[in-house]
C-alpha cells in the first residue's frame, strides 16, 4: 500500500498515522469474512454510512444492512480500498480519503464504473481508532 498524502492541524505520530490508515484494512478483512458484526464493530456506536442513495446510523443499522447485503447483492464480492490523503485535525480526529470499490465474484480489480472515492471520518476513543462518518461516491 502506497502511504498517504498527511498533512495536519496537529502533528502525529507515525504509530497514529499508521493505526488510521488502517482502519480500511478491517473493513476489507470484514467484507473478505462477510462478517457483518466485524464491519460495523470499526464503526463508533452512533457512527454513519453513507453509500449513493442510503442512509444508516449506529451499529445495529449499519450490521443490519451489511448482514442482508452480503447474504443479496454483495454476496460473493470483495472489497478493496488505499489511502490517498491523510488529515488529522486532532489528536483524537482525523479524516481519511480512499480510492477502491467492490469487487466483483472473480474479479482482480474494481471495473472503471464501480470505482468510488470515500472518505472516513475517525475518532479515538479508548485507544482505538473508529470510524464516527464513511460516505463514498462513484469515483467518475
Amino acid at each position: 500500500m502506497t502511504p498517504p498524502r498527511t498533512s495536519a492541524a496537529v502533528a502525529p505520530t507515525a504509530e497514529e498515522q499508521a493505526a488510521v490508515a488502517a482502519v480500511p484494512l478491517q473493513i476489507v478483512a470484514a467484507w473478505q469474512r462477510h462478517d457483518a458484526d466485524a464491519f460495523a464493530d470499526v464503526f463508533t456506536p452512533d457512527g454513519t454510512m453513507i453509500l449513493p442513495g442510503l442512509y444508516r446510523s449506529g451499529r445495529d443499522e449499519i450490521r443490519d444492512f451489511m448482514a442482508t447485503a452480503f447474504a443479496g447483492p454483495y454476496q460473493g464480492t470483495q472489497v478493496t480500498g488505499e489511502p490517498f490523503h491523510l488529515t488529522f485535525l486532532g489528536a483524537d480526529t482525523a479524516l481519511l480519503l480512499t480510492k477502491g470499490g467492490v469487487l466483483a465474484p472473480g474479479a482482480e480489480t474494481v471495473a472503471e464504473d464501480q470505482q468510488i472515492r470515500a472518505s472516513w471520518l475517525l475518532t479515538k476513543r479508548d485507544g482505538r481508532w473508529l470510524l464516527a462518518a464513511y460516505q463514498n461516491t462513484p469515483a467518475h
